[in-house]
C-alpha cells in the first residue's frame, strides 16, 4: 500500500502525489458548501444563517485536528522513507489510540459548552435554536470527523494520496444524498445538515477500513495501540505547533472579517465573497504544503537530504509560477470574477479592489506555505509556527486594521496588508532556512568528523 517516493523524477513524484492531494481539497471544499446550498432550497434565511455559522465553527476544529495530524503523517513518511516498518506501526497504533481517545473527550466537552460557543460566536435570535441543534450533532459526531482525518493523514504519509481523494468523493457524494433526504424529503433543517455531514463521514470511514484491511502490508498489533511517550512525543512534537499555528491563522481570519464588518455592509459583503475566491485559489500553494511535508519526510527518513531540498525547489517554483499568473490575470479580470457572487454593483467594485491586492498573497502563500512543509519534514514544525504567528502578530491584522483607518474609501490596501503577512513569512522563512541547513551541516559534521 505504501508508496516509495525516494527515487525518480523529482517533479513526476510532486506532481504524482500532490494532483491526488488537490483535488481531495476540491471535492472537500465543494462538500463544504453542499449544506450551504441544499438549505437554501428548501429553508428560510435563519436556518441559512444557522448553517452558515455552525460550519465556522466546525471548519475551525477540523483545521486544527488536520494540524495536529499532521505530525502522524510526517513521522510515518520518514519510518517508510527508513524502511523501518515496526516503528510505522507503533506510530499508526499510538495515533488511533490518541485521536479517538482525544475526540470522544473533545466531543463530550464541546457538548457542554455549546451556548457558551453560541454566545461568543454572536448568532442571530432567529438562528439559536438552528445552529444549537447542527453543533450538537456535529459535536457528537467528532470521532467520525477525526477517523477521517487520521485515515488520510496515515495513508498520506505511507505515499499514498489517492487513496484518500476516493474517500472524499465517497463522502461528498453520501453527504448530497444524505442532505436532500433530511433537508428535503424529511424537512429536518440544520439538524438534517448536520445529520448528512456526520454520516457521510461515518460512511467515508467504513470505506477507508475496509481498504486498509484489503491493502495495508504494515501490520498494526494490539501491542502498537497502546500509548507510548516517546512515540506519542514525536507525533505531538510535530503536530501541536501545526494545529496551534492553523487554529491561529483562522482567528486572524475572525478578526479582519470583524474589522471589515465595521466598515459597513457593503465592504462586509465584498471581503466574505472575496474569502470564498481566495479559498479556491489556495488550494494550490496548500497542496504544495502537504506533498512537501510528505515527500520530505520519506527522503528524509531515507538519508537524501539533497532530494528533500530539490522538492522544496520545485514546490515553491509551482507555488510561485501559479501565483504570478493569477496576480496577473486578476488585475483586469478582478470584477468579473466577483460578480457571479452579487448583483450589488457596489459590492463587485469593492470587492475587485479587495481582490486585486489580496491575490499577490496567493504568490508568496506559494513560498511560505512549501517551506512550512519542508520544516515540517524536518520535524521543526516551530519554525513554521514561528513564521505564521510573527506575520500575523506584526504585519497582517495590525496592517488590515491601519490599512481600513487610513483608507476607508478602497479595500485594495486591506487586501495589500494580507499579501504583505505572506510576504513576510517568506522572508523568515529563508532566515529560517538558512539556520536549519547551518544546523543540519554542524550536525553532519560532528557525526562524520
Amino acid at each position: 500500500m505504501e508508496k516509495n517516493l525516494t527515487s525518480g523524477s523529482v517533479l513526476k513524484s510532486i506532481l504524482y502525489f500532490s494532483l491526488p492531494y488537490l483535488l481531495s481539497y476540491f471535492l472537500q471544499t465543494l462538500y463544504g458548501m453542499a449544506d450551504l446550498f441544499i438549505i437554501g432550497q428548501f429553508e428560510g434565511v435563519a436556518s441559512t444563517t444557522a448553517v452558515s455559522i455552525g460550519s465556522q465553527v466546525m471548519h475551525m476544529i477540523t483545521v486544527m485536528i488536520v494540524g495536529l495530524a499532521m505530525g502522524t503523517t510526517v513521522t510515518i513518511g520518514r519510518a517508510v522513507g527508513a524502511g523501518n516498518r515496526s516503528h510505522a506501526a507503533k506510530l499508526i497504533g499510538n495515533t488511533v489510540t490518541l485521536f479517538l481517545t482525544g475526540s470522544v473527550v473533545l466531543a463530550a466537552v464541546l457538548v457542554g459548552f455549546v451556548d457558551p460557543i453560541i454566545r461568543l460566536v454572536s448568532v442571530p435570535e432567529e438562528a439559536v435554536a438552528g445552529a444549537k441543534a447542527y453543533l450538537i450533532i456535529c459535536f457528537i459526531g467528532i470521532p467520525c470527523i477525526t477517523a477521517y482525518n487520521i485515515l488520510a493523514s496515515i495513508f498520506r504519509g505511507l505515499g499514498d494520496s489517492k487513496s484518500p481523494m476516493y474517500f472524499i468523493a465517497i463522502a461528498c457524494v453520501s453527504n448530497i444524498a444524505l442532505d436532500y433526504l433530511f433537508m428535503g424529503a424529511l424537512h429536518l433543517g440544520p439538524a438534517g445538515a448536520a445529520l448528512g455531514t456526520t454520516l457521510s463521514q461515518l460512511v467515508s470511514v467504513v470505506v477507508s477500513l475496509l481498504v486498509i484491511r484489503k491493502r495495508h502490508s504494515i501490520r498494526v498489533t494490539g501491542t502498537d495501540l497502546k500509548p507510548k511517550k516517546d512515540v506519542l512525543g514525536e507525533l505531538l512534537g510535530i503536530g501541536v505547533p501545526v494545529m496551534l499555528q492553523d487554529g491561529f491563522i483562522q482567528v486572524s481570519f475572525m478578526i479582519i472579517t470583524i474589522i471589515a464588518n465595521h466598515r459597513g455592509l457593503t465592504d462586509a459583503a465584498a471581503v466574505g465573497i472575496v474569502e470564498k475566491i481566495i479559498s479556491f485559489l489556495f488550494l494550490v500553494p496548500s497542496s504544495m504544503l502537504s506533498t512537501v511535508s510528505a515527500l520530505g519526510a520519506q527522503n528524509i527518513g531515507a538519508g537524501k537530504h539533497d532530494r528533500a531540498d530539490a522538492i522544496l525547489r520545485y514546490a515553491i517554483g509551482i507555488g510561485v509560477a501559479f501565483g504570478t499568473v493569477m496576480a496577473v490575470l486578476m488585475q483586469f479580470i478582478a470584477p468579473s470574477v466577483v460578480r457571479p457572487f452579487t448583483s450589488d454593483e457596489a459590492v463587485v467594485l469593492a470587492g475587485a479592489s479587495y481582490i486585486r491586492g489580496y491575490i499577490f498573497d496567493c504568490l508568496f502563500a506559494g513560498i511560505q506555505f512549501s517551506f512550512s512543509g519542508y520544516f515540517c519534514a524536518y520535524g521543526k514544525s516551530g519554525l513554521s509556527f514561528l513564521h505564521n504567528s510573527l506575520s500575523i502578530l506584526l504585519v497582517r491584522v495590525p496592517g488590515a486594521y491601519l490599512a481600513s483607518r487610513f483608507f476607508p474609501q478602497t479595500l485594495l490596501p486591506m487586501g495589500l496588508a494580507s499579501a504583505c503577512g505572506s510576504l513576510f513569512s517568506s522572508v523568515v522563512c529563508v532566515i529560517a532556512y538558512c539556520w536549519l541547513k547551518r544546523q543540519l551541516n554542524r550536525t553532519n559534521e560532528v557525526l562524520h568528523g
